[in-house]
């Protein structure tokens, strides 16, 4: 991580726990927002106007987090308003690094080795972990956002004027539902699995280990009527949440993470749900099956010898 600027240690996947060896995830450091007219956001200051071409994406396909914004970016219509930048899957001792993969790029805008250098470039005296996304401003030369939840509703408004768009990922007349289900997902499940992963006693995987699939469970249930979408016939921003740990978590969170009583496969309403927003224009263009194995097991913690598993090789 970065202490006043300086990288200071090999990076580690645990950021913090607690008395019972439960994971606890670090908070996101910068939180400004993208708006139509470059007022304040809903956190942060303002001046962020949208603009085609100023802003640019740093994402992992490994990450979930990084996942969602990348789908709001295709569901959106922004591909060429907003453009991006995939990092190395394979977390090295300087954490996210550019290049060195198949699929992985090069820093076009900022020339940087790894991820942390857009850190310092923005707070040469920060202190914390350096995570993707990033979303980053080109004119300023300074990271806008680091927290996926804000990333992913933004770009569901800020761009509207410029570029016109039907899909409505946080609808007003679902605003709270998505909000309550929203947080029971992410608690339970988007966090769960690493909750299970990266527990380090036997109570807190446990426990950990049953939310997840109380969760799935719950799901699966609520999935069951036919409906496509988690709120009947409308996509929203809690199916993208959904769907990033559902699509990774055969391939790497039911084996190395342990959450291994049964794989989304075996759970028919689920998987039907997942291959539905799969094949959503786009979408599959979000989503690789070599770089979530590669960065996942490439976890020293959890993977000291670095093998990565033959299969699966698709969803």
């Amino acid at each position: 991580m970065l202490i006043n600027g300086n990288w200071t240690e090999n990076w580690q996947p645990v950021q913090a726990k607690d008395e019972q060896g439960r994971f606890i995830r670090q908070t996101s450091s910068f939180r400004n927002w993208i708006t139509p007219d470059g007022q304040a956001g809903p956190t942060g200051i303002g001046g962020f106007k949208a603009e085609k071409n100023r802003y640019h994406l740093y994402v992992a396909l490994i990450c979930p987090w990084a996942s969602r914004t990348l789908m709001a970016r295709q569901l959106k219509g922004l591909q060429d308003t907003i453009d991006i930048t995939v990092v190395n899957p394979q977390l090295g001792n300087q954490g996210w690094q550019f290049g060195g993969f198949d699929g992985a790029e090069n820093d076009p805008i900022n020339h940087a080795q790894f991820a942390h250098q857009l850190y310092t470039k923005t707070d040469p005296n920060f202190t914390g972990r350096a995570t993707v996304p990033v979303l980053w401003d080109k004119k300023t030369n300074t990271i806008i956002n680091n927290e996926s939840a804000d990333i992913l509703r933004m770009l569901n408004t800020a761009f509207a004027e410029l570029v016109p768009n039907e899909v409505d990922l946080f609808p007003k007349e679902l605003a709270d539902d998505i909000d309550a289900l929203n947080l029971t997902i992410y608690d339970n499940l988007n966090n769960g699995v690493y909750k299970a992963g990266f527990a380090t006693t036997q109570v807190a995987y446990e426990e950990a280990y049953q939310q997840v699939f109380d969760t799935l469970d719950m799901l699966e249930a609520r999935l069951s009527d036919g409906r496509d979408y988690l709120f009947g016939e409308q996509l929203t921003e809690t199916d993208i949440r959904l769907f990033v740990t559902l699509v990774r978590f055969d391939a790497a969170y039911h084996g190395l993470f342990k959450c291994n009583r049964n794989l989304i496969k075996d759970m028919s309403s689920l998987y039907a749900y997942m291959l539905r927003i799969l094949a959503l224009e786009g979408i599959s263009e979000t989503v690789s099956i070599k770089h979530i194995k590669a960065g996942y097991y490439s976890i020293k913690a959890l993977n000291p010898n670095g093998i990565v598993p033959v299969g699966p090789y698709s969803i």
